[in-house]
């Protein structure tokens, strides 16, 4: 079933022709450790992401933006650590509406690109401080753990990755 559930996300986020007007989304793939921003089924930007670990994968599916929070807290079982350098969600959070998986950014830029976290998105906080200006509550999100041709054609010719990566004071 969950095969199936993934074919019919893939298929409707790999091609420019399958957006409904007006409509904003993000789709992840898990295999490319990218995200993009769609609007009226373009894509407008990709960012490289850090995502689920082996023992702490990602999940996969749809889900949607659920809150919004600006400078976030975060919170573990004996410590919370407040907004700041050594906040671990760096300083968005963008929750999925799937108790404690989000997308957010990170005090460790250097995991961009990695299956390093406790299977939340991770992004350069440069990065998912331009995603959240341009994300709301309700946009639609989807996770993919397979890779497909089509994918990897939407990921790979229709958007150039937008990254901070080699800019000076980047992975703040």
């Amino acid at each position: 079933m969950q095969s199936i559930r993934l074919l019919a996300v893939l298929a409707a986020a790999a091609s420019e022709v399958f957006a409904e007007g007006g409509k904003r989304r993000l789709v992840i793939s898990i295999p490319d450790r990218k995200i993009a921003l769609l609007e009226d089924g373009r894509v407008e930007r990709v960012y490289g992401i850090a995502v689920g670990k082996k023992s702490t994968p990602s999940p996969n599916g749809n889900f949607h933006i659920a809150s919004r929070v600006v400078k976030p807290t975060w919170y573990q079982p004996g410590k919370v650590v407040g907004p700041g350098p050594a906040n671990p969600l760096g300083t968005r959070w963008m929750g999925l509406g799937y108790k404690g998986y989000g997308i957010h950014g990170t005090n460790r830029p250097t995991s961009i690109g990695k299956a390093a976290s406790h299977g939340c998105i991770r992004m350069r906080n440069q990065d998912v401080e331009e995603l959240f200006e341009l994300v709301q509550v309700g946009d639609e999100v989807d996770l993919a753990t397979e890779g497909s041709a089509e994918l990897t054609k939407a990921f790979g010719e229709n958007a150039v990755e937008k990254s901070t990566a080699g800019a000076v004071g980047a992975g703040q």
